[in-house]
């Protein structure tokens, strides 16, 4: 198992250094896949599971409350909608 995280955390390092050079050279798409496998990576180094990420995604975002969801509403036809940062698929 020590080799297998070592050879794990070598891996996350080259896609991090990747990730770097793609971000300089505008391949910010690529750059975004890339950081996606490396969150994996660090997941399964850390012991850390979909079930925890989400509930993590969960408590971050805020509270709901209907008149800020409205004032978001109007905000959001105005202006162009954000991409999101993370998207958990399984």
């Amino acid at each position: 198992m020590v080799n297998s995280n070592e050879q794990l955390l070598s891996i996350l390092g080259s896609l991090e250094q990747c990730e770097v050079r793609l971000r300089a050279c505008r391949s910010d798409d690529t750059a975004h896949l890339v950081s996606v496998a490396i969150l994996e990576l660090r997941m399964r180094i850390n012991g850390i599971s979909d079930a925890e990420l989400k509930a993590l995604c969960d408590e971050m975002l805020p509270e709901s409350d209907p008149a800020a969801e409205r004032a978001q509403d109007t905000k959001s036809s105005a202006s162009p909608r954000r991409r999101p940062l993370l998207r958990l698929v399984k």
